[in-house]
């Protein structure tokens, strides 16, 4: 079923790629909102990814595992060009007048979220961290991927994702005296399991209805 898959998918059929979206849409997401901490960013991540998908489609061996880290591994570079973006946005407006205050009802509606403050924490924990631990440590313990599907997300050598998830991990063990192991983030992910049957059920946020 996956070696059908990923020829269809390598030949564009739109079928296929409709099935690849019903299938990983929702781990995409989860991964996307767990790396902003924003909910319209990780839904945009999903479109772009899928679109990026999409254009490197002729890259998918006709053979091979699922395609589900091949997804992740795109949604990582997507969300942080958008951070990067975001960055640069954020700096142009900077040297802008002061704009006169409104109320910020993004405030207002981050505040009824269980875990908001947990996921602000955790944000500011991944940021003491290169971009490369980072990614390792959001598909190893975050979407549950095993050291080799995260090395063939990343195209990196199986020994670079352990190496760079054991440095995140001592960086983790120097922080956890300040205030604890965030979310579990310290966690050892299954070395050679690899997840391919749905989504975590603690997921940070479900998706909002009618987007998959």
């Amino acid at each position: 079923m996956e070696h059908s898959l990923r020829a269809r998918v390598r030949a564009g059929e739109p079928d296929a790629f409709g099935l690849l979206f019903d299938e990983h849409a929702r781990a995409v997401y989860n991964l996307a909102f767990r790396l902003t901490g924003n909910w319209s960013a990780a839904e945009e991540a999903v479109s772009l990814t899928f679109l990026e998908a999409w254009r490197l489609r002729g890259r998918v061996e006709p053979a091979g595992g699922p395609l589900r880290p091949w997804l992740l591994g795109i949604a990582v570079n997507v969300t942080r060009n958008m951070s990067r973006a975001g960055r640069r946005h954020q700096a142009a407006l900077s040297r802008l007048p002061p704009a006169a205050p409104v109320p910020d009802f993004a405030d207002e509606l981050a505040s009824q979220i269980d875990d908001a403050a947990q996921l602000r924490r955790i944000l500011a924990v991944l940021d003491t961290l290169r971009p490369g631990e980072r990614d390792v440590l959001a598909l190893c313990v975050w979407s549950e991927l095993g050291y080799a599907a995260a090395a063939v997300a990343l195209g990196v050598p199986v020994g670079t994702v352990r190496s760079r998830l054991s440095r995140a991990r001592r960086k983790l063990r120097r922080l956890a005296a300040e205030g604890g192991d965030p979310a579990g983030l310290e966690r050892e992910p299954r070395a050679g399991c690899e997840q391919e049957e749905g989504d975590r059920e603690n997921a940070a946020r479900p998706m909002q209805e009618g987007t998959r």
